[in-house]
């Protein structure tokens, strides 16, 4: 039986090119192994704020190399060179708002700037992707936010089932 596989993909021009480190991507994987007690495969890529980059390795990590989750970080923001938003939407079957709103409610307890935030989620196949900020502060605070229901929410697209560490992230689950 093979593990899970979970995505996680660094939007960056600068971390892509090198020039700064790759703190969020970094940051998703150490709270999904703090959190999660299932252990799991990780599919990870840094790349450039491009469109058709983005798309392309989306598709990729869902369609090809089966990642139940993808978490992106970067590309939000109301900048010409954010395009996360747009290139996930391409490749999403269905979109998920309430991720985004919870994300954005969320930000506003600490920074009046999250109303530019354009975060998004959705599903692709039996794959859930969530668009993250580029801040592991922000990355902590808004996957925290959205956590709890994306265990159930795999096991409704007939993904892979996570478990979590309940006494530092409990998801929720219908009681059977």
């Amino acid at each position: 039986m093979s593990l899970p596989k979970i995505g996680i993909l660094n939007i960056s021009d600068r971390a892509s090119a090198g020039i700064y480190a790759d703190e969020p991507g970094q940051a998703c994987v150490a709270l999904l192994r703090t959190w999660l007690t299932t252990e799991f495969e990780l599919d990870y890529k840094i790349i450039p704020d491009e469109r058709p980059v983005i798309e392309a390795e989306l598709r990729r990590m869902a369609d090809e190399a089966g990642c139940a989750f993808i978490v992106t970080t970067g590309g939000t923001g109301p900048t010409p060179r954010d395009v996360t938003p747009e290139a996930t939407r391409a490749v999403l079957e269905k979109e998920l708002p309430g991720f985004g709103e919870l994300m954005r409610t969320t930000s506003l307890q600490y920074v009046p700037t999250a109303i530019l935030s354009r975060q998004t989620a959705g599903i692709r196949g039996r794959t859930l992707i969530v668009n993250l900020p580029g801040r592991p502060k922000a990355i902590g605070e808004n996957l925290a936010a959205v956590f709890p229901a994306i265990p159930y929410c795999l096991d409704l697209i007939g993904a892979a089932r996570l478990e979590t560490r309940d006494e530092v992230m409990k998801s929720f689950r219908p009681k059977a």
